[in-house]
């Protein structure tokens, strides 16, 4: 299992970063990591809501909402037959701004624990653009 941090801070407050990271419907809006994206599940969106991402990659993942505590902390669960894991994100409030703590974790499965160290390498890459659509996203309103 690989496990991949990163930390940002992003000058909004935590409530409005909180909001639209948790809007998982439109990530494809904003992160050229993820081809389009939708809600699977109906409204009110919660803990155990599914949502699909055609990923960069990966093609199409139906992947769940879990963790989800607004405005602090949310995660994106991944059940797939060759890899399980998520990416958690943590927001603190840090002053006007938001630090972001971001949690990836890959575990590869059967065959697929023979390709963990270029899984590991991709994830960091996806986690390095994921964080810089985000600081994109907010900072210059793209």
């Amino acid at each position: 299992m690989a496990v991949i941090a990163r930390t940002q801070f992003i000058k909004k407050p935590v409530d409005e970063v909180f909001d639209s990271l948790a809007d998982l419907g439109s990530w494809a809006q904003w992160n050229k990591t993820i081809r389009s994206s939708r809600w699977v599940d109906d409204p009110p969106h919660g803990n155990g809501s599914r949502f699909e991402w055609r990923l960069r990659g990966l093609g199409l993942v139906v992947q769940e909402l879990g963790e989800f505590k607004p405005p602090v902390h949310l995660r994106i669960v991944t059940d797939l037959k060759p890899v399980k894991g998520g990416h958690r994100i943590r927001l603190t409030a840090n002053g006007d701004a938001t630090r972001i703590d971001h949690e990836l974790e890959v575990t590869p499965r059967g065959i697929f624990k023979l390709l963990g160290p270029m899984l590991a390498m991709s994830g960091r890459k996806n986690l390095r653009d994921t964080a810089s659509a985000i600081q994109t996203h907010f900072e210059d309103g793209v």
